[in-house]
């Protein structure tokens, strides 16, 4: 039974057995009674609206594992290529280790001193936000262009 038919029923209760308003106790009881019928249409509301919220987040979720498929895996994308990964030991992976060694950079963040691990690819961008802190860090290769 949902709470607002166990309310109905307390009310009918009440009505029953001819529960009279006129009396401070009849009074106490009848606000009682409609305080409860409030908060039980209220509860229920709430109830309604985290199950919506409860299937939104289920969406969204799927909606994000596609993502990170993609992201991830790209269009070579296999369920076998998991397999692989269950048999590396968690305290000793690196994620650097598998890409190129020549294509990976690190640069320090001058604002927060946060370490940043960017491919080559940011790295030709000339410029990324750090994120950590937001602030804009600009690549400077004159020096290098002056060696070459």
């Amino acid at each position: 039974m949902e709470l607002s038919q166990r309310v109905a029923y307390l009310k009918g209760l009440m009505d029953g057995l001819k529960i009279d308003d006129s009396t401070d106790q009849g009074k106490i009881l009848k606000l009682m009674a409609d305080i409860l019928e409030d908060m039980a249409v209220y509860i229920e509301d709430v109830a309604d609206e985290v199950d919506e919220m409860v299937d939104i987040i289920d969406e969204i979720d799927e909606d994000l594992g596609d993502v990170e498929e993609e992201v991830y895996f790209g269009d070579d994308y296999d369920d076998d290529d998991l397999d692989d990964y269950d048999e590396i030991d968690d305290d000793d992976y690196d994620p650097a280790d598998d890409f190129d060694e020549d294509a990976l950079y690190e640069c320090i963040c001058p604002n927060c001193g946060d370490s940043i691990r960017m491919g080559e690819s940011m790295v030709e961008l000339g410029s990324i936000d750090c994120p950590n802190c937001g602030e804009k860090i600009e690549f400077d290769y004159s020096e290098l262009e002056d060696e070459e």
